[in-house]
């Protein structure tokens, strides 16, 4: 079930046919263990809601979530970034869910986005919004507004790819210090974690050195980075065919170029191409019944009425309160539709 929902080149990677995955192998790259843990830890902890529908309905509402990739939806930040498959997931949320701003041609804030990030994901760090920020505006004035697109590739590819790309800032750091690249130290999980503190810091430093280092020295530094990082990095390709470029890099500017590559972005699998970006034809049939629900009777409360269908799609949507939601709304139309309606308002 989760195997077709999952980009090509992971498919391709983990499938149980292949007979040079071994079961060990398998089990590990696509994290099957820890989603069955969640499954059984979230059935523990909503025993009472869940457990008067039946296990084995639960267990196939959840991972029919799962592959829906509607599992991460107002999960928290440790959740949504515990799996490749869990960050292309909300990728693909928040794609989906906001997709009219970009329609519309709306501009919005670094904090704009972050509350929109956090209607999804209420604990989602500031730290990762203001790193997606950076790539798009070339860490200039961040408080500039961005348009969705722009704003929405630099958040896959830093979403995605942190720590690889974590990683790559230190290296990059080193390198404008002089230092050489054979004592060019790749970060620790704990000294990853201190990295924004550290970028900026050295926010300055670079200011002054808007050439970059030398491509070819740093193009180095990342093939041996990416021997470590085994799956979870942009394509080789894409890195070695943009730093061939020119002789010089700066960091930003290579991040960029990887957020705009299509290849990196079909590696990832959790959003169309830039010209199909806007084009969800499912979506919009489901806004323009909602739009038509509303329309249809001008005397009836409008604002209730879009609650009313924003509920709806938030309990398809959740994982965890599905059935628990669904039996909610069963109890509640015994009652009146009148009390309904004007307590909701």
């Amino acid at each position: 079930m989760l195997m077709s929902a999952l980009s090509p080149e992971m498919t391709t990677r983990m499938s149980r046919f292949n007979s040079t995955v071994t079961v060990d192998e398998y089990l590990a790259d696509s994290n099957v263990l820890f989603y069955l843990s969640d499954a059984v830890t979230q059935l523990l902890e909503h025993k009472e809601e869940y457990t008067q529908f039946g296990v084995i309905r639960y267990f196939a509402e959840y991972f029919s979530s799962v592959k829906n990739s509607n599992h991460v939806l107002f999960r928290e930040y440790n959740y949504i970034r515990v799996t490749p498959y869990n960050r292309a997931s909300f990728i693909r949320v928040f794609w989906r869910c906001y997709r009219q701003i970009g329609k519309s041609g709306d501009l919005l804030s670094m904090l704009e986005y972050r509350s929109l990030l956090q209607l999804l994901c209420p604990d989602f760090p500031m730290e990762m919004v203001q790193s997606a920020a950076r790539i798009v505006l070339m860490d200039d004035a961040i408080d500039c507004l961005m348009s969705f697109s722009d704003f929405l590739y630099a958040f896959q590819l830093q979403f995605y790819y942190q720590e690889f790309l974590d990683s790559v800032l230190v290296i990059y750091q080193d390198l404008l210090a002089g230092k050489s690249p054979n004592t060019v130290i790749v970060p620790t999980s704990t000294s990853v974690e201190q990295l924004p503190s550290v970028a900026a810091e050295e926010n300055d430093k670079e200011e002054n050195q808007q050439d970059g280092v030398e491509t070819s020295t740093l193009a180095q530094c990342i093939d041996a980075l990416c021997d470590r990082f085994k799956h979870s990095h942009p394509p080789r390709s894409c890195i070695r065919e943009i730093l061939e470029q020119t002789d010089k890099v700066s960091y930003y500017s290579l991040l960029i170029s990887l957020a705009k590559d299509e290849t990196t972005n079909q590696t990832i699998g959790a959003l169309p191409s830039k010209a199909e970006l806007l084009i969800d034809p499912e979506m919009d049939q489901e806004l323009d019944k909602l739009i038509a629900q509303i329309s249809v009777s001008p005397s009836s409360n409008s604002s209730g009425s879009a609650v009313g269908g924003l509920k709806e799609v938030q309990r398809k949507a959740s994982p965890r309160r599905n059935i628990h939601h669904r039996r909610k709304m069963e109890v509640e139309s015994d009652g009146s539709t009148e009390e309904t309606d004007s307590s909701e308002n």
